[in-house]
């Protein structure tokens, strides 16, 4: 275990860069390592709290550029349906309900990456389905982020805004977790790794042009994808 702690303080930091540069990630890339070194129970409550501090730092300098009207659409139905879905799926296979997911976020960037757009996430209907979509996925694999990656980016939000609405939105969410699962004091090597991360990503941030932006939000979105269906048939 030991050995895998640099492994874990790297993730946090690059996690961290990843959600700073795109506005998510960090769950995606710092859970698995943070998990394997603190064990399930200490570990998920510390990434849960790190991921809320790795959007606030961002946020506090591109706050202005977020659409609260638009996070709004997509919390209240994620934070609604977030213990529905809990109650839903007891009792039927997760690993199953992975793979289907993580196929349908992997056609969602297919489709979203060749320039198709959809209407329907337009729509109030679209924003619903959305944040029950991303809290399901929370649920089964701890991986929330794709769904509203692509709702984004079907959107077309110019960059910062994109950025700083997907920070409020899981800040908003991650709080409310850490609200339900408790407070655990994140290591301190973390939360200076997470620092440099989200600095660092700041800093470049602002050099990304629209299309490169779009393309890292479709990219870690895949990845989520691959990270649920990975998980399922390991």
């Amino acid at each position: 275990m030991i050995g895998l702690e640099p492994v874990a303080v790297a993730a946090v930091a690059v996690g961290a860069f990843a959600q700073a540069a795109t506005g998510m990630g960090f769950s995606l890339v710092a859970a698995p390592a943070l998990v394997a070194v603190l064990g399930p129970h200490r570990g998920v409550p510390t990434v849960l709290l790190l991921a809320v501090l790795a959007s606030v730092l961002p946020l506090s300098r591109g706050w202005r550029h977020a659409r609260p009207r638009d996070a709004g659409r997509l919390l209240v139905p994620a934070l609604l349906g977030m213990p529905v879905v809990a109650w839903l799926l007891r009792g039927l296979d997760i690993r199953v309900l992975s793979v289907v997911t993580g196929c349908g976020v992997l056609a969602g960037v297919a489709l979203l990456a060749r320039g198709v757009r959809s209407p329907f996430l337009q729509r109030p209907a679209g924003a619903w389905l959305t944040g029950v979509a991303s809290a399901a996925l929370n649920v089964i694999g701890g991986v929330g982020g794709p769904p509203i990656g692509l709702y984004a980016a079907n959107a077309g939000w110019p960059g910062r805004e994109s950025r700083a609405t997907m920070h409020v939105f899981f800040l908003a969410q991650n709080v409310a977790t850490v609200a339900l699962l408790g407070f655990v004091l994140p290591p301190w090597p973390t939360v200076a790794a997470l620092a440099v991360g989200a600095a660092t990503g700041m800093a470049l941030s602002s050099r990304l042009t629209p299309t490169t932006a779009r393309t890292a939000v479709l990219t870690v979105s895949s990845a989520g994808a691959l990270a649920l269906i990975g998980t399922a048939i390991a």
